[in-house]
C-alpha cells in the first residue's frame, strides 16, 4: 500500500480518482487547491502525488516547485492543455510524468503503478559511475554532474539518462524506453519520452542524447570533454 495525494479542484473527478486508487489498496488524501496541496503533502509525506495543473490559489507548477523543495516525491501531472511548453515546464519543476485530460482511470492507475515501481527500484551496484562528453553520473548515489556542476534531475530524468548512457551509441526506440524506463508495456505515452528527452537536453546540452529520426534515441558516445 502506498500513500498518494490527489490534487484536483473538480470534486467529481477528484472523488473518482481517489476511489479508484483506494480500490487498488492505496491510502489516499485529496486537496482541492494549491495551498492545501502543499500542506497535505508536507503533513503526509506521500509516496506519489497526482497533481492537476490548473488549480485555485496557485497552479500545479507552483505546487510542484514547493513540494520538491522538502523531499523528492514522484508526481504525475494532469493537464487539459496540449501545449508542449506547459508539459516541459512541468517536467522542469519536478513532475515525473503527465496525462492529458480526458484520460481513462485504467491508464492513470497503470501510470501510478509504474511510477511507484520506479521509485521502489533497487539500488544499483555501489560505485557505478558513467562518464561521457563532460557528464559524470554516480548511479548508486543518483547524482549527475555536467562540467563539474551538480545538475538537479527528477527520478525519471535520471533513469532515462542512465539507461541511455549505459549503452552509448545504442539506439533505443520510444517503445523500448517506455517499457524499460517508465514500465509501460502497452506502448502508450510516446510524447512523454520526447518531453523528457527535451528536458534532459535542457539541463545537459543538446548533444547528450542523439535523435535517430524514425527510430528513437541514443545516448552520447562522445568521450569526456
Amino acid at each position: 500500500m502506498a500513500k498518494i495525494v490527489v490534487v484536483e479542484d473538480e470534486a467529481e473527478l477528484a472523488g473518482a480518482i481517489a476511489a479508484r486508487l483506494r480500490s487498488d489498496g492505496h491510502a489516499v488524501e485529496v486537496a482541492a487547491d494549491g495551498p492545501s496541496a502543499v500542506e497535505v503533502v508536507a503533513r503526509t509525506r506521500p509516496d506519489a502525488v497526482v497533481l492537476d495543473l490548473m488549480l485555485p490559489g496557485f497552479d500545479g507548477l507552483e505546487v510542484c516547485r514547493r513540494i520538491q523543495r522538502d523531499r523528492p516525491v514522484p508526481v504525475i501531472m494532469l493537464t487539459a492543455r496540449g501545449s508542449e511548453t506547459d508539459l516541459v515546464v512541468g517536467l522542469e519543476v519536478g513532475a515525473d510524468d503527465y496525462l492529458s485530460k480526458p484520460f481513462s482511470m485504467r491508464e492513470l492507475t497503470a501510470r501510478v503503478r509504474a511510477l511507484l515501481r520506479r521509485a521502489d527500484r533497487s539500488v544499483p551496484e555501489s560505485g557505478q559511475v558513467l562518464r561521457a562528453a563532460g557528464i559524470e553520473v554516480d548511479v548508486s548515489r543518483r547524482r549527475a554532474w555536467r562540467g563539474g556542476e551538480l545538475v538537479g534531475l527528477t527520478a525519471t530524468e535520471f533513469d532515462l539518462l542512465v539507461y541511455l548512457l549505459a549503452a552509448p551509441g545504442v539506439v533505443r526506440t520510444r517503445a523500448e524506453l517506455l517499457a524499460e524506463v517508465w514500465g509501460y508495456r502497452d506502448g502508450s505515452g510516446q510524447r512523454t519520452v520526447d518531453s523528457h528527452v527535451r528536458a534532459v537536453r535542457g539541463k545537459f546540452g543538446a548533444d547528450v542524447i542523439r535523435t535517430v529520426h524514425g527510430v528513437g534515441y541514443a545516448g552520447t558516445d562522445g568521450q569526456d570533454a
